[in-house]
């Protein structure tokens, strides 16, 4: 049985609202095509005082046609890199 990767939501954080459109731009050549994508600033407050703020940056990006797809998709873990 084959699988097809139709399409992903993608969630992340980034510091800046410069970032955030740079950081849409280069996932633009990360394989699919990017069909919606949002940029949403948010604050944690403490005591009514902003402690921190940051970005939150949304993508959705398209891969095969749910009706007639292309490409099958295989899982492979060795591709996610999370730097600490």
């Amino acid at each position: 049985m084959s699988k097809y990767l139709i399409n992903t939501v993608e969630t992340f954080r980034v510091d800046s609202e410069s970032e955030a459109k740079q950081f849409i731009e280069d996932m633009s050549d990360c394989g699919g095509e990017i069909v919606k994508h949002s940029i949403e600033y948010k604050e944690q407050k403490s005591k009514g005082e902003v402690v921190q703020s940051w970005y939150r940056v949304t993508i959705k990006r398209v891969f095969n046609d749910e009706k007639d797809p292309i490409d099958s998709y295989s899982l492979s873990t060795e591709s996610i890199n999370f730097d600490t």
